[in-house]
């Protein structure tokens, strides 16, 4: 199933907030005409008016996808309006958190084709990374075909099995808050060295973004990186001796916060 035929049997977007916005600006940037996509939104922002998009509107009855991009706890309400497209003749792809294939396929019947993902927040930016995952009645061109519509918003990578998805959401679901609190002391620690408030932040935003984006960009993993910019004995070293400490510092401490946001993963994802 390619894009074409999307155009031409519709795509339902169930939900339409700052994730949902931001693949469907992707997609309308793509060239998937407005006219082709459904939006089912209770609260829909101004900019989604102006995109020509079928707004609230009765759906098609064999849509090419659904894509599910609600908050997890609207998804009871949601679901069962969509349950007659179940079956096979359409895809589902979800990006809704916490929320398992199995919990689809109860609602939607097990032979329908879904596939689970999990962005993160900078696909608003189109800096996002997805995981995804197919049930087992998606083919290959079903998540194909979900990789190219997530893609919209940034890198995909592909897991081999579900239980994944709850380190996934550790990592780089949650993991985007990580490094805004790493911004957030980073900056208060230079205002406790005597820098003004602005100035600290502006460093911490910059050095912050642009570590990331060398990082991305380098042909040498960061542990080289890292050592590229450490002389010896000299002021970087003196950083790294305390944030490398291997209870206190970075190690201990990330693998700590992934732990808890992979178990608090699981449990929500029990119900």
């Amino acid at each position: 199933m390619e894009m074409d035929s999307v155009a031409a049997r519709g795509l339902v977007l169930l939900g339409c907030g700052k994730m949902g916005s931001a693949m469907l600006a992707g997609w309308l940037q793509g060239g998937l005409p407005g006219g082709s996509v459904w939006v089912i939104d209770p609260c829909p922002s101004e900019w989604l008016t102006l995109q020509g998009v079928h707004l609230n509107e009765p759906l098609p009855e064999s849509p090419a996808i659904v894509l599910v991009a609600v908050k997890p706890q609207m998804m009871g309400a949601a679901l069962p309006v969509l349950a007659a497209m179940g079956g096979g003749g359409t895809l589902f792809v979800s990006v809704a958190a916490g929320t398992s294939i199995a919990t689809y396929e109860e609602i939607l019947g097990s032979d329908t084709p879904i596939v689970r993902a999990m962005p993160n927040t900078p696909a608003a930016i189109g800096r996002g990374i997805t995981a995804l995952i197919g049930n087992r009645v998606a083919t290959v061109a079903d998540v194909d075909l979900a990789d190219d519509l997530l893609s919209a918003v940034g890198q995909t990578v592909r897991l081999q099995d579900e239980a994944q998805m709850d380190a996934v959401t550790g990592v780089s679901g949650s993991g985007p808050a990580y490094v805004f609190h790493l911004i957030e002391a980073l900056a208060a620690a230079g205002q406790a060295q005597g820098l003004a408030p602005e100035l600290s932040m502006q460093l911490a935003k910059a050095t912050v973004a642009g570590a990331g984006a060398l990082a991305e960009a380098a042909n040498e993993d960061p542990g080289q990186l890292r050592r590229n910019v450490t002389s010896p004995n000299g002021t970087t070293q003196a950083a790294l001796e305390v944030l490398m400490d291997e209870t206190s510092g970075f190690p201990g401490l990330l693998k700590r916060a992934v732990k808890a946001a992979t178990e608090r993963s699981k449990e929500l994802s029990r119900g």
